[in-house]
Parts: structure tokens; sequence; C-alpha cells
């Protein structure tokens, strides 16, 4: 049992406020998920030529600023650093492909949480109240955002076991439930170039989304393909630089709503997550059906 919630912003009214907004959606869900939280947030996209890194480190007293300046120095360019607890964003110029694969060697430390244009990934071990505090995620601003609290069934508590999993640029993943086929997977998926950092099932569901894009699928028609080729019940949010789809397996046992107004879309596993957003009382709300993709886009 996980707890899960989404964010899309219509108004720069919410885009001002949208880690507020988050956060209280996600504290809503901690008694679906006390282990672990995690956002992804979607926000000041790089330009063209730039990538935006998020990495972890070990403690809390990492040199953030030499792995900076060593970035500078290769790549030729200024890098700015954001840090946040454990947890550092990179913008750096250059691809992603080779920044990460430079990073990997010369920072074997740092793993890698996300990557792409726009998207930043905050999780870590404890209650949603405290992951939020630790990233100040509440002074974060941005057009969506997903988080999700997580009750480990199937996999370690630790950090890297914890949702938004990202498995390619400016995508991510939360998911409640499970998958009955995902070792299958993940060896497939291995073979088509996915890497995976963990045994979590829900990662094998990003990197089969992120392997459909690649082969020149949209959000949709990656969907469509998983409800054929995942077998498990679940309930996914996927994010991407654009915007989030949801969806539910065809028999759909796992809870969720979606909610939308003039300002935003939201959704979560329970309706008190969505009832601490302005306008939730006058919302159009309904239960996604099952097997039926629900999308949006900037």
């Amino acid at each position: 049992m996980c707890g899960i919630v989404g964010l899309f912003s219509k108004s720069e009214n919410i885009e001002s406020r949208l880690g507020a907004h988050l956060s209280d959606m996600l504290v809503e869900m901690t008694e679906r998920g006390p282990d672990s939280a995690g956002i992804a947030v979607y926000r000041t996209p790089t330009d063209q030529d730039h990538t935006k890194l998020t990495v972890l480190s070990p403690g809390l007293d990492y040199s953030w600023t030499k792995v900076a300046e060593d970035l500078g120095q290769h790549y030729g360019g200024k890098v700015s650093t954001e840090v946040r607890g454990n947890q550092a964003t990179y913008v750096v110029p250059g691809s992603e492909e080779g920044i990460t694969a430079w990073l990997h060697q010369h920072h074997p430390e740092l793993k890698l949480i996300s990557s792409g244009s726009s998207i930043e990934i905050y999780k870590a071990k404890g209650l949603p109240s405290r992951v939020i505090d630790r990233f100040k995620i509440r002074e974060l601003t941005g057009t969506h955002a997903l988080g999700h609290t997580r009750m480990a069934t199937e996999s370690a508590v630790t950090t890297h076991h914890s949702h938004p999993f990202s498995t390619g640029e400016d995508l991510c993943l939360v998911h409640n439930g499970s998958l009955s086929n995902h070792n299958r997977l993940r060896r497939i998926l291995r073979k088509k170039g996915i890497i995976f950092h963990t045994d979590n099932d829900s990662e094998v569901a990003a990197g089969y989304i992120a392997s459909r894009l690649q082969q020149g699928d949209d959000l949709d028609q990656a969907l469509e393909a998983a409800i054929y080729d995942l077998d498990g019940f679940y309930t996914f949010a996927v994010g991407t630089k654009d915007g989030f789809a949801v969806m539910r397996d065809p028999i759909a046992c796992k809870p969720a709503i979606i909610a939308e107004t003039d300002e935003w879309v939201a959704m979560a596993s329970e309706y008190r997550a969505i009832a601490t957003l302005p306008g939730a009382e006058t919302a159009h709300c309904w239960e996604p059906l099952p097997a039926k993709i629900y999308s949006w886009k900037h």
C-alpha cells in the first residue's frame, strides 16, 4: 500500500505555490506510506544545449563545489549548483549521455536520481513531512509535480528503492500496486539498453515506458502497450517534460481519484489529498476507469 499524488498547473497562481500545494497533498498520504517519500518537480527548464542532473551524495557534508568545478573544467562552461539536503541539482553544458557517463567514472560515490531539461527528483527514507522539510519542497515553484509515499512490500527500505523512478530524460513514474512479471521484463529491457539501479518492480515499469518512448511511441501509446505487457495490479502516474498521465490496470483494485478545475488538475490515491487544494470543493471529480489513460500537456 502506497500513496500517490500529482498536480498539474493551469495558472501562474498554482505554479508559484506548486511545492506548497504538493507538500500538503503528500502529507495526507502519510498513513499509506511511512517508510519513505519523494517528489518529482518540473521547473526552470534549461537551455537546449544544457542538461539538468539531480544527484545523491553519501552524506550532508559533501563537497558539491568541487564536483561543479570538475564539470566546468571538463565541459568548458559555467555549471550552476543548487543543494538541498544531501542532493544537488547541476545544470551542465552538454548532452545527458556524455555527462552521466563522465560523472559515473569520476565521481562514482554520487548516484544519479534524474536527468533532463526540467525534471528534479528529491527522495529519502522517513515520513513525508520530514522529507519535505529536508529538501525544502514547499518553496519550490514549477509547472507540474508528482509525489509518492511508500510502504515497502517487495524490496528494501532505502532512498534508491523509493519513488519516483526516472529511467529516461525528463521521465518519471510513481506506482501503487505490484507487478508479477517484472523480473522477466527487467532482463528483456536490459538487453535494450535500459539501466536499472534497484530490484524494485516500479523501476521496471518506468524502464518499460522509457523503452517504448525510445522506440517512437508517445506517452499514451506507451501506456496502451503497458496494459498488455505488464502483469499485476497498479495505478501509474507518469511525468514528462510537458505534462503527466494517469492509468490503472484492467482490474483497477488500487484506489485513485482525479479532480480538475480551471486552475489545476490533480490526482491522488485518496480524495483527502485533493481536498487540500484551493477550489477543491467545486472541482469536477471522478474515479479513473480501468485501463483508460488520462493525460494532460502544456
